[in-house]
């Protein structure tokens, strides 16, 4: 098209819409206006965020950092009708909800497991303390295998929720056990009274100090397993397969290595935590928890700031785990509790009630210990062995080594930040499924022994 012919038909333009602009006012009807930037409703970026993405099974969207509709291009011109307003929201997309997501949703129990505190047991002051373990879990069907979790420090058993929930999609006979650590979720270290023999907790008693060794942890990890046999009243453990994120994978290779759990341990799997990687954030980790907020005026923006900052990344995963983070102040000053939350729950700042359950600047002391010769543990405790991680620039030598030799499976999720299985879910259940399946020894069938075949009288 000339310019000359390009200039004719704008000029034809313009005459047709002087002369409707003409005839309605001659009409008695108000000129229609051309929305301009002033006019048009207020675009929030943020609030249009993945509104494009469909439901989920169960009705709760899921998070996801690739392409939606909404970024979809045209070459095409589209002209709007007179009054459109452009970046107006389409009807029936209601905005993201930050309604928190029962724990019922993904498990069907919790348990509270009482276990009277005595030598050995791992707790720090002795039969002055007794403690009582919360878990959550979904049994295994027939002789299906028990995915045994331990999340990472500051966080919860409610961590691996929506896992549990994948796993369970592509393993139906799964079960799954989630654990609240001491010193998290709803685990309590209790001063037990001082009668000998009574056994029975003294109301308003100082909590004796906390202990979280890495020996005191694995320790604790196997008591949970051994309780829930009891109360489930199971004949024998199921084949366990360990999985543990972050401070958890320290926890479950320690266990692994001890050989506690005899031959019902298939395998287990560490999620994004290696040696060197975690003693090097170690260094900064002070200087995070003085950025993070100290408390939130609701249990919706304690959800909200997880998923915004990208700790969290998908709001499914933060709107089902965070609230087990989270508890109002006066909750949080009962004596049971004081033991977690102390240095955190104070008086002041009612305007933000909701604070963190776990102070993790008082943990530092055990920072250490947790991860110092993880790495060398990892390739030498028995059964299979899996790492997840989120990049591989995570991996020390030592692990290098080994994954170069064979020794472990490797799988890398570079899209996921720290909290790979809360981020990933989907993904993540597809890796420890197949994990399973190649270490499950039921379906190993072995060639007859020799001697059998000769006291048959058959030849070999």
């Amino acid at each position: 098209m000339t310019e000359a012919s390009a200039a004719h038909t704008m000029s034809e333009l313009q005459k047709q819409w002087a002369k409707a602009r003409l005839g309605s006012q001659a009409l008695g009807q108000p000129p229609t206006e051309i929305p301009t930037a002033t006019t048009m409703p207020e675009f929030n970026e943020a609030d249009e965020d993945k509104e494009m993405a469909g439901p989920s099974p169960g009705g709760f969207p899921f998070d996801d950092d690739s392409s939606s509709a909404s970024s979809v291009s045209s070459t095409g011109t589209v002209i709007p009708s007179p009054g459109r307003a452009l970046f107006a929201r389409p009807q029936g997309f209601a905005s993201r909800s930050m309604d928190p997501i029962p724990w019922t949703t993904y498990f069907e129990r919790e348990l509270f497991l009482k276990e009277e505190a005595g030598p050995g047991s791992g707790t720090s002051n002795n039969k002055s303390a007794s403690i009582t373990y919360h878990a959550y879990l979904t049994s295994p069907v027939g002789k299906g295998p028990l995915f045994v979790t331990h999340h990472g420090a500051g966080s919860s058993g409610l961590s691996f929720a929506v896992l549990s929930s994948e796993i369970r999609k592509r393993l139906p006979n799964a079960g799954i056990l989630s654990p609240d650590a001491r010193g998290h979720g709803s685990t309590t270290v209790t001063a037990a009274s001082s009668v000998p023999g009574e056994g029975e907790e003294t109301t308003g008693q100082a909590p004796p100090p906390l202990d979280l060794s890495l020996s005191t942890l694995a320790t604790d990890l196997f008591t949970v397993i051994q309780l829930t046999r009891s109360a489930m009243h199971w004949p024998e453990l199921p084949p366990i397969i360990l999985v543990g994120h972050s401070l958890g994978g320290a926890v479950v290779t320690e266990l692994a290595k001890s050989y506690r759990l005899g031959p019902s341990l298939l395998g287990y799997a560490v999620l994004d935590v290696v040696e060197g990687c975690a003693m090097d954030a170690l260094q900064s980790m002070q200087t995070y928890l003085s950025t993070r907020p100290q408390g939130f005026a609701t249990l919706k923006d304690g959800i909200d700031w997880h998923v915004r900052s990208r700790t969290i990344r998908n709001s499914t995963s933060a709107r089902t785990s965070v609230p087990g983070l989270l508890a109002p102040v006066e909750e949080l000053q009962r004596p049971q509790l004081q033991q977690l939350s102390r240095g955190v729950a104070g008086t002041e700042g009612t305007a933000k009630p909701w604070r963190w359950k776990t102070n993790l600047a008082a943990t530092q002391p055990f920072w250490e210990d947790w991860f110092v010769g993880l790495s060398k543990k990892f390739l030498e405790a028995r059964g299979g062995k899996m790492l997840l991680l989120a990049g591989t620039d995570r991996l020390d030598t030592e692990l290098t080594i080994g994954q170069m030799q064979g020794k472990y499976a490797l799988q890398v999720f570079p899209e996921a930040g720290h909290f790979i299985h809360e981020d990933l879910p989907e993904k993540t259940a597809i890796a420890l499924v197949d994990f399973h399946r190649r270490n499950d020894r039921s379906q190993l069938v072995l060639p007859p022994k020799v001697s059998d075949l000769l006291a048959q009288g058959k030849r070999v």
